[in-house]
């Protein structure tokens, strides 16, 4: 690729999963955001829920000190972190997880974020179809509270059906029935995918990226491990690309990035939100983990 991938698409990290070791204490989270902020490869930042308002009101002005291209809110951490299930069929649980995105969603409007990412929750077999309507009730209600607000844009990301997350939403098939049975409704609604999970769904790039265009908001870009159970970094851990017995470098990205230019997702014109989704591993540094993601991803360019 002769042009610089600057030209179509903004580069980001998430936050929070670049830098876990912030999560513990809330004041450490400034340090490694100046870190970011003050990395000019980065155009986009990804963050969490902020528990501290002060550091959150911190946050938000060192952010637009640093006259970012992009703001995104990942809310997934806000049901994970609770055990809250967004397709529970306990009403009751159900509207709790509802609630508490809906907190979630109030919180991307303070910190600027055009974008708010959530998850679907667990489900069993004998109940898929009552779980997908509780998950369209549910969905439906946080698009229609973000649009009453402004012009935020609602994703939902695609996780894991079997591994780990264990989501209803999901394989391919799911995904798309969710965003036509939603998009009908609600304009603001959309589809986040990772290349991180794409291994985990047993699904090829084809697979999981066509059938979802029309309806792609922005992407991450990460690794899994998932060849045996007892490996390190097995399931949705996001280790660095090039991880021992790992899915996805170098090659893996390139391909990801060329269908996503291929279909017309990534484009000079709107240039999305690309971030990288990578955790330092037990005894990693972080800054080499996100070094490792700036290199691997301006060598993948060089063969899109």
């Amino acid at each position: 690729m002769i042009d610089s991938f600057e030209q179509y698409l903004r580069i980001g990290t998430i936050h929070h999963v670049s830098y876990p070791q912030s999560g513990p204490d809330e004041h450490e989270k400034l340090i490694s955001m100046k870190k970011i902020l003050c990395d000019e490869f980065f155009d986009v930042v990804e963050v969490g829920h902020v528990n501290d308002n002060s550091v959150r009101q911190e946050m938000i002005s060192m952010i637009r000190t640093a006259h970012l291209g992009g703001v995104a809110f990942g809310g997934q951490g806000i049901t994970l972190s609770r055990k809250l299930n967004i397709n529970d069929l306990d009403t009751d649980r159900r509207l709790l997880a509802v609630q508490a995105l809906k907190e979630g969603i109030d919180e991307a409007y303070e910190f600027g974020a055009s974008h708010f990412a959530f998850l679907a929750g667990r489900y069993t077999e004998d109940t898929i179809e009552e779980s997908f309507s509780a998950l369209v009730e549910s969905v439906e209600d946080l698009c229609s509270y973000a649009a009453n607000k402004g012009d935020l844009v609602v994703e939902i990301e695609v996780f894991d059906y079997d591994i780990e997350k264990c989501s209803l939403i999901g394989p391919v098939d799911r995904v798309v029935r969710l965003a036509r049975e939603v998009t009908g409704r609600h304009a603001n609604f959309n589809v986040q995918i990772d290349s991180s999970h794409i291994p985990l769904l047993h699904e090829t790039l084809d697979q999981n990226i066509l059938p979802v265009v029309p309806y792609l908001s922005h992407v991450h870009m990460g690794n899994a491990v998932m060849r045996g159970r007892d490996m390190p970094g097995y399931g949705d851990n996001h280790p660095r690309f090039g991880y021992p017995d790992s899915e996805n470098d170098t090659q893996e990205l390139a391909d990801y990035l060329r269908i996503l230019l291929q279909v017309g997702f990534l484009n000079k014109l709107e240039r999305p939100m690309v971030s990288f989704e990578v955790k330092p591993q037990p005894g990693e540094d972080p800054d080499l983990v996100l070094a490792n993601a700036k290199r691997t991803l301006k060598q993948a360019w060089r063969f899109v």
